[in-house]
């Protein structure tokens, strides 16, 4: 049986979100309706989020707190930027 590449399951997520997120979202979203004429929606914003961070090939491994994974990324931008073939990111 072949499998159809372009068929994607989704799984809903119901996420709390304070406010100052869902204004920050929603503004993102407007911003990119002004400017290319495509709303993008709150869980379409969220999705992409999460596969940039998967990307950055991220665990969970030592994370407890928000201040753990903000720390985390912080060190793989440093090290990305580090890493970039002009040195420093540009």
């Amino acid at each position: 049986m072949e499998k159809n590449l372009d068929f994607e399951k989704n799984q809903r997520v119901v996420t709390f979100l304070n406010r100052e997120e869902v204004d920050f979202l929603d503004k993102m979203g407007k911003d990119a309706l002004f400017t290319t004429g495509v709303k993008l929606s709150r869980a379409k914003l969220i999705a992409w989020l999460v596969e940039f961070i998967k990307r950055m090939d991220i665990s969970g491994e030592g994370i407890k707190s928000e201040t753990d994974f903000e720390n985390k990324l912080n060190q793989i931008c440093q090290k990305n930027i580090l890493n970039h073939p002009t040195g420093h990111g540009r």
